[in-house]
């Protein structure tokens, strides 16, 4: 049985979003404390609400940024494949934290239900109104990168989210001057919360899924076992398996039956340059079995 190992990686040279973080940090956290104070003064649980879903963005987006760091360092004997997973696990740490913080908030604007109290309307649109600016500014800065890693389609949707939020902060303001509601305030905490949830529902299964190895949403292992399949001389395919290295980077190792052999290395390095371009695939094994029976007893 013969079996040649090719193991091939790729780089996107995705853009660096260093500076996007650093403004989308700096820009939340002043605007988290306005809304902390400003929500206090106005007896506005809606407000502190919103405050708490913008705290959970800063720490998400720190620990995104911190994750974007980590995937720049250099594999080592020890971490093999560097530490790119630990934006999977920053991006599974932000759904959780955004969903926590959902919790402690719903339990509290049921309580203000039967005691709602005096809520400023005008400071709670004031103070909303500037969040649209800022989280829209915000959201702009990771438009670009939301297609090609779930960090940054997390910062990306909480963001924009987030300004969507804002709006309807601005809205609840407007009735509780017109109509003097003030249970207004804590059904409007409601609804942000479950705007919170629809928005983070996407990015806790996407990383669930990558944390546990399936196949990330964007390659169709179907597909992929067919065009292995297709390939001149190869018999059968067995062994494959594609994972999530990062939130940006796919592996696929697989093991091709050729009775006939293959045509060497030019044959792997087109396969895996195939596998790049045509599913996002950056690191590739590829193990070729002349030896079917023999292929079967490998581990």
């Amino acid at each position: 049985m013969e079996r040649i190992d090719s193991h091939l990686g790729h780089s996107h040279g995705l853009k660096d979003f260093g500076a996007a973080f650093a403004v989308g940090v700096t820009l939340n956290l002043a605007y988290v404390i306005a809304q902390i104070v400003f929500g206090i003064v106005a007896h506005s649980l809606a407000l502190l609400a919103d405050a708490g879903h913008n705290f959970g963005d800063v720490l998400g987006l720190l620990l995104a940024w911190g994750a974007v760091y980590l995937g720049k360092t250099r594999p080592t004997p020890r971490r093999t494949y560097g530490l790119g997973r630990s934006s999977i696990l920053a991006a599974l740490a932000n759904a959780v934290l955004l969903l926590v913080a959902v919790g402690g908030i719903t339990w509290e604007a049921i309580r203000r239900f039967s005691n709602p109290g005096e809520v400023g309307g005008r400071t709670v649109m004031a103070v909303a109104a500037i969040g649209i600016a800022i989280n829209g500014l915000t959201a702009f800065l990771f438009f670009a990168g939301r297609k090609h890693d779930l960090n940054i389609k997390g910062a990306f949707l909480h963001m924009a989210s987030d300004a969507a939020v804002s709006v309807g902060v601005v809205i609840a303001g407007a009735f509780i001057i017109l109509t003097g509601g003030h249970w207004i305030d804590p059904a409007a905490s409601l609804i942000i919360n479950a705007v919170i949830i629809w928005s983070t529902w996407g990015l806790l299964r996407d990383s669930i899924a990558m944390a546990l190895d399936l196949v990330p949403a964007n390659v169709d292992p179907i597909a992929v076992r067919t065009y292995l399949e297709s390939q001149e001389g190869v018999t059968a395919v067995h062994d494959l398996h594609i994972w999530p290295l990062s939130t940006t980077r796919t592996a696929l190792t697989v093991h091709l039956e050729m009775p006939g052999g293959s045509a060497g290395d030019e044959f792997l390095h087109e396969l895996c340059e195939d596998l790049h371009d045509e599913f996002g695939i950056e690191h590739s094994t590829v193990q070729i079995e002349q030896n079917a029976e023999a292929g079967s007893l490998a581990p």
